[in-house]
């Protein structure tokens, strides 16, 4: 398993810790994020920002979630596939070294670990979806890495955009 993947496995944990418990978002890293990444800094910096970036952005991203999780209300969305969808939202619009897909990538695969038998199928369709959006409001700043496979995100925004044949 790769460290990032570590890093957003335990990133996910302390949102759920958090959405359980509240509490201090310090104590929560100090015991679910730091343990184990003492001696990979880039790691660990990595995870912290995801986490607290994710916490700051939770209302701009259910808002995101719940335009296109049609016929799902949101209460009745697994907590896990929310805090991923969340987690990977909050990727895609903060971190611009990160490709989309990788995000996606990441929260599929994760959901398929932790939630339920079609976590990943839903999560995917969601994320398909918000990250047309994304690209359709210019909302994605990507960079360097980042742009990897921007491409093809553009050119399915404009074919979702075109009418189809008749």
């Amino acid at each position: 398993m790769s460290s990032r993947r570590e890093a957003r496995e335990r990133v996910m944990k302390s949102l759920y810790a958090f959405e359980q418990g509240g509490g201090p978002a310090e104590h929560i890293t100090r015991h679910i994020i730091r343990p184990g990444f003492e001696d990979d800094t880039a790691t660990l910096e990595f995870a912290e920002r995801l986490f607290l970036r994710c916490l700051d952005s939770e209302d701009a991203s259910d808002n995101i979630i719940t335009k296109y999780a049609e016929n799902w209300e949101f209460s009745r969305i697994a907590l896990i596939d929310r805090l991923l969808l969340r987690m990977a939202i909050c990727e895609m619009l903060s971190f611009p070294d990160i490709p989309p897909k990788v995000s996606i990538n990441e929260a599929i695969e994760i959901a398929k670990k932790y939630s339920t038998e079609n976590s990943g199928k839903f999560v995917n369709g969601i994320l398909d979806a918000v990250l047309v959006h994304l690209h359709d409001e210019g909302l994605l700043k990507k960079e360097g890495r980042g742009l990897v496979g921007m491409d093809s995100v553009a050119k399915r925004a404009v074919s979702s955009t075109q009418d189809p044949p008749d």
